[in-house]
């Protein structure tokens, strides 16, 4: 059975073309710094808001018309695998990416859930051995369930620790089967609404515990798989303890688990802490964290976690620097975690919006591309710092002075004369790379 009767495989015709079901800028094979994109985007599908998600929200029932929801239970968990593989084959996915609630319905216990998990894991494993599409990353969802009201590897009742500890030995399992790249925790719930209630040391003492033995048990089984940790800093809790890059890299120094785990970092969750999505990204890279990406976008005039499709394209020029500069993912990818509006409804509109988000990584990958190749940022840096090249400034980079030396050059100095900073012509600049990349194309 098909899902997408009227779509065919989506191509790359160019900037100049009028069909919206084609590529205008991401061309799989193209190379770019000697690599085709579909090397370095590595871009992934998120199957839960592609072929889960009903467009609800707090104020209305959901508006997706998806033809498998005609079915029920493990019904329609079969047949979102069906359509999930045609999906990928017509978009040309290299990757995507799942929770356990995902694909498979819970049942009554977690015995239930496992075996309605184990029989849509085989079916995804058959359909993978025909499909160029792999599993960038799996997690399990340990949020929306009742019992996880006080979180789950932070949870206040140690039998819920207990539980969340079995789907995630679940979860690795099923990573390991299904040759997962990654493995994400998401704490949506790992964080607290008031101190007046909690135990902060103990909640994140107990998660730091729950990492180890995950880490311990992946080992055990031999998933060799990258860790990410994606930060959040707030919703559905007031504060959650992987706030940002910044605090989550505290947490995994603290608890002894920075070689164990790196960042999946999301757009969204970026602009909720209050950073730009490139700050987060260069946080992580300047201290090898950088792992993986979710590529979305948040709404500027709302304050919660809208999940677009990312279509910024100054947003994906900055991504993709930060993500160059890293030398690439590396076994991480640009995942999706976007859903399209709640008035785009139509099964042709999950095609639509990937298509936007792929085109505009792929801009932000040419342009990021030329920058780096033109040292355009890099030569602004070197200027701006370029008193710490020679002299006092040499002395201080390289640890040979002390308050005594600095105090005797300062004493010394009869002016002192900055350079300017220059942003509107740096801005300037990378509008200029923007707009004239695809200049006659």
């Amino acid at each position: 059975m098909t899902y997408f009767n009227n779509i065919n495989r989506i191509q790359y015709e160019g900037p100049k073309s009028n069909n919206p079901l084609a590529f205008k800028f991401y061309n799989p094979e193209e190379k770019v710094g000697g690599k085709t994109m579909e090397e370095i985007l590595r871009f992934g599908v998120a199957y839960w808001h592609t072929f889960t998600e009903d467009l609800s929200d707090p104020f209305g029932a959901g508006t997706a018309i998806r033809p498998w929801d005609k079915y029920q239970g493990m019904d329609r968990a079969k047949a979102r695998v069906e359509a999930a593989f045609e999906f990928f084959e017509k978009i040309n996915a290299p990757f995507f990416a799942f929770h356990d609630v995902d694909i498979a319905p819970e049942g009554d216990t977690l015995a239930e859930s496992n075996k309605n998990l184990d029989t849509i894991v085989a079916m995804i494993k058959e359909y993978m051995k025909d499909s160029k599409t792999k599993l960038l990353w799996n997690t399990v969802n340990n949020f929306s369930h009742p019992r996880f009201v006080h979180g789950a590897g932070s949870s206040s009742n140690a039998d819920v620790f207990a539980y969340a500890a079995a789907k995630v030995k679940k979860g690795l399992e099923v990573g390991k089967e299904l040759g997962a790249e990654n493995y994400v925790f998401w704490g949506g719930r790992e964080g607290y609404e008031t101190l007046l209630n909690t135990d902060m040391k103990l909640e994140m003492d107990n998660l730091g515990r729950f990492f180890h033995m995950a880490n311990d048990y992946a080992k055990e089984i031999g998933f060799d798989a990258q860790f990410l940790i994606e930060p959040k800093p707030k919703e559905p809790t007031s504060h959650q303890y992987d706030f940002d890059v910044a605090s989550g890299y505290a947490f995994l120094q603290h608890y002894g688990l920075e070689d164990v785990l790196k960042f999946n970092i999301e757009a969204n969750h970026a602009t909720l802490a209050g950073h730009t999505f490139e700050h987060e990204l260069h946080y992580a890279r300047i201290h090898n964290m950088l792992g993986s990406v979710d590529a979305n976008q948040g709404h500027p005039l709302l304050g919660w976690d809208t999940d677009e499709f990312p279509t910024d394209l100054h947003t994906t020029v900055l991504a993709m620097y930060e993500i160059l500069k890293n030398g690439g993912l590396g076994r991480g990818g640009l995942n999706f975690d976007a859903k399209v509006r709640r008035g785009s409804f139509t099964p042709e509109d999950l095609f639509h919006a990937h298509i936007a988000g792929m085109d505009s990584f792929a801009v932000g990958l040419k342009v990021a591309q030329r920058l780096i190749d033109d040292r355009v940022l890099e030569d602004v840096l070197e200027d701006r710092y370029a008193s710490f090249k020679e002299g006092i400034g040499l002395d201080i980079v390289e640890g040979n002075t002390d308050f005594h030396k600095l105090e005797e050059h300062a004493l010394g100095l009869t002016e002192i004369s900055n350079k300017s900073g220059k942003l509107e012509r740096i801005k300037a600049t990378i509008n200029q790379y923007l707009l004239t990349t695809f200049a006659g194309k």
